[in-house]
């Protein structure tokens, strides 16, 4: 690890955490092209924690309000949600941990173009979330349980899930960003004990430092461009973007295998 290296690691979590391209996906797919073995947990965990300080800075008022009024039913839906993504990641760990060997890469991609524009073309609401219902709720959830697989991604599966629920584009959005907070906490919650037993000894602090604050202020900007996309744009680009991502992962896995093993 050097601070290049580190940096390079921050921006892609931090833009990629709230982009419709999957994080996980890309760090994986960086950790295949350049035999990157990095396995100090900490530096991960501390990558998480920048996303963690971007989505709180931009959300703040909103979150100031919910904890301000906790018993309300935006929180019960988030709730919700973030009950059945826990369930979702508590059942099927093996298989997701199995997942981060990249076996499922391309086709993780492909079904995040696919979601997107099923988004753009079938999604009209304009509904608040206050006027979700609860199973709705529990399918956005569901959709952020899937998302866990490397290349399906978080953001991009949440706001087509609350946007086929009929959600507006700036609800959708918000619902989305806010909704990472409890996925994000419950990761960096799930690594502590890892962290306390692989220690901090041989830690680069100037690496872990630099690669955090690149994913806390990628992670801001990333969130302010995806709500002026989604407002006022499209997301074609990313469509078409992870599309021929998943194309080329897929070809390398199943012919070229230059960074990628036969995934079957």
């Amino acid at each position: 690890m050097n601070i290049l290296i580190a940096l390079l690691l921050g921006l892609v979590q931090g833009l990629c955490e709230f982009l419709p391209v999957s994080s996980s996906g890309h760090l994986v797919l960086l950790q295949n092209i350049f035999g990157i073995q990095e396995g100090a947990l900490f530096f991960d965990t501390m990558l998480h924690a920048g996303t963690l300080a971007a989505v709180i800075a931009v959300y703040y008022r909103q979150l100031w309000q919910l904890i301000k009024k906790p018993f309300q039913k935006k929180v019960y839906m988030l709730l919700i949600s973030t009950l059945v993504t826990a369930v979702i990641a508590f059942i099927f760990k093996d298989l997701f941990d199995s997942a981060f060997e990249g076996r499922f890469l391309g086709a993780g991609f492909l079904l995040t173009a696919v979601i997107l524009y099923l988004n753009e073309r079938l999604s009209k609401g304009k509904r608040g979330v206050e006027e979700m219902k609860y199973p709705e709720a529990a399918g956005i959830g569901l959709m952020q349980g899937v998302a866990i697989f490397p290349g399906i991604s978080r953001s991009g599966s949440t706001i087509a899930g609350a946007r086929f629920f009929g959600l507006s584009k700036e609800a959708a959005a918000e619902y989305s960003f806010i909704l990472s907070i409890p996925a994000i906490l419950g990761s960096l919650v799930l690594q502590i004990p890892d962290v306390a037993r692989e220690g901090l000894a041989g830690t680069s602090w100037p690496c872990v430092i630099a690669g955090t604050l690149a994913a806390a202020v990628s992670g801001y900007f990333a969130i302010r461009l995806m709500l002026r996309l989604i407002v006022k744009k499209s997301l074609k680009g990313f469509i078409i973007y992870v599309g021929v991502l998943g194309v080329l992962v897929l070809c390398d896995q199943l012919i070229f295998n230059v960074f990628f093993a036969k995934p079957f």
